[in-house]
C-alpha cells in the first residue's frame, strides 16, 4: 500500500481529473454492479449524501432500531437530511420483510410523513457484525420496489458480509438501489468510503457530497491503497473471521456468560461482562495496560479482528482478559 501511495499519479479529484481516484471509483462501481461510484472521506458522509440524493426531506426513513445511521451519526438523518426516523425492531440487526411492509406509509394521508427510504445495515455493527441473509435482503427489496421506495445499504463492512456468505459483493448489492462501503475497516485502507448507485442517483449524490465538503484535491494519495485492497479482499477477511471465532471461543472458555459464540459470524466479538462488573470501563482500562485495545460501552466490550491482528495477538488478548477477570 505504501508503494502504491508513492507511485500514485495525482490530479484534482474535486474536478474529476485525479486518475488514481477515477481508477478506484471505476473498480468499486464494477465490483458493486452499479453505474457509478464516488470516493468520499467517511461513511457518515456517504450515508448523508445518499439520504440527500434520495430526497428524504419531510418523509420517513425506515431503519432497524440499533442502526448506525440512526444512533451514531450525530442525528444528521433528521437535522441535515430533514427526515423522520421510523425505527423497527430487528432480530440481531435483521428486519423482517413483513414488518417493513407493514411500516411503509403512503402519501394519501396528509397527516403522515410518507415513507421515502428503507435503510439496511450489513454487517450490522451493534448486533456484533451479524450478516443479513440474502433471501431477506431480496424480500425487503421486492417489498420496496412494489411501492416504489428505494433501499439504501449501509455496508460499512460489506466485504465482511460477502466473505461470510461466500459470494462477491455484487450478489448483495443487487438487492439495493444505493450502497456504500468502508475502505478503512477490514479492507485496511487509510481513510474513506465508496458510495455507489445508478447514474441519476449518483449525479444527485455528487452534488450532495460537494455541499457536505466531500470535494477533495490530490486524493489519489489516500485512494491508491484502497485499489490494492480491492484487488483481493475476501481471503484476508475470512482469516479475520476465523481469528474472531478463536477469540470468542477463548473468552467463552474463561466464562460461558462472556460471549455467545454462535453469534460471531464475522470480525466483531461482543463480550458482556455483566457477571463481573456493572461497567466495563475498568476492565477495558486494565486490558489497555496490558496492550489490548478494544472499545467498551456499559457492560459490553467490543473486540474487532483486522489486518493488524494475528493469532498471537488473539492468544495474548485471551490471556490478558483471564488475568483481568481473576
Amino acid at each position: 500500500m505504501m508503494a502504491a501511495v508513492a507511485a500514485a499519479p495525482l490530479g484534482d479529484a474535486a474536478r474529476g481529473d485525479d486518475p488514481t481516484v477515477n481508477e478506484l471509483e471505476r473498480l468499486a462501481a464494477g465490483l458493486a454492479g452499479k453505474d457509478d461510484a464516488l470516493f468520499l472521506p467517511s461513511g457518515t458522509m456517504a450515508n448523508l449524501a445518499a439520504l440527500l440524493a434520495h430526497d428524504v426531506r419531510a418523509g420517513e426513513v425506515i431503519v432497524e432500531e440499533t442502526a448506525h445511521i440512526y444512533n451514531s451519526e450525530g442525528g444528521g438523518l433528521s437535522t441535515v437530511a430533514g427526515a423522520v426516523v421510523r425505527p423497527l425492531r430487528g432480530r440481531r440487526g435483521t428486519l423482517d420483510p413483513d414488518d417493513v411492509r407493514a411500516a411503509i406509509r403512503g402519501a394519501a394521508d396528509l397527516a403522515l410523513a410518507p415513507t421515502r427510504l428503507v435503510c439496511l445495515e450489513n454487517t450490522h455493527n451493534a448486533a456484533g457484525g451479524s450478516v443479513i441473509p440474502l433471501e431477506c435482503m431480496a424480500a425487503i427489496h421486492q417489498v420496496c420496489r412494489h411501492v416504489g421506495i428505494p433501499v439504501h445499504l449501509d455496508g460499512a463492512r460489506l466485504f465482511n458480509a460477502a466473505a461470510h456468505l461466500n459470494v462477491p459483493i455484487l450478489e448483495i448489492c443487487r438487492h439495493t438501489d444505493s450502497v456504500w462501503f468502508a475502505l478503512c475497516k477490514g479492507l485496511g485502507g487509510p481513510v474513506g468510503a465508496i458510495l455507489a448507485g445508478d447514474g441519476p442517483f449518483m449525479t444527485r449524490a455528487r452534488r450532495a457530497a460537494k455541499m457536505l465538503g466531500g470535494g477533495m484535491r490530490q486524493a489519489g494519495l489516500i485512494a491508491a491503497p484502497s485499489i490494492v485492497a480491492l484487488k483481493d479482499p475476501y481471503g484476508p477477511l475470512r482469516r479475520d473471521h476465523a481469528l474472531a471465532r478463536k477469540l470468542a471461543a477463548g473468552l467463552a472458555a474463561i466464562d460461558a456468560s462472556l460471549v455467545e459464540t454462535e453469534c460471531v459470524q464475522t470480525n466483531i466479538v461482543n463480550c458482556f461482562v455483566d457477571r463481573f462488573a456493572d461497567d466495563a470501563s475498568a476492565i477495558n482500562r486494565a486490558l489497555r495496560q496490558r496492550g489490548i485495545l478494544a472499545n467498551s460501552k456499559r457492560t459490553k466490550i467490543r473486540f474487532v479482528t483486522h489486518a493488524q491482528v494475528d493469532e498471537a495477538a488473539v492468544e495474548a488478548a485471551t490471556r490478558a482478559f483471564a488475568e483481568v477477570i481473576r
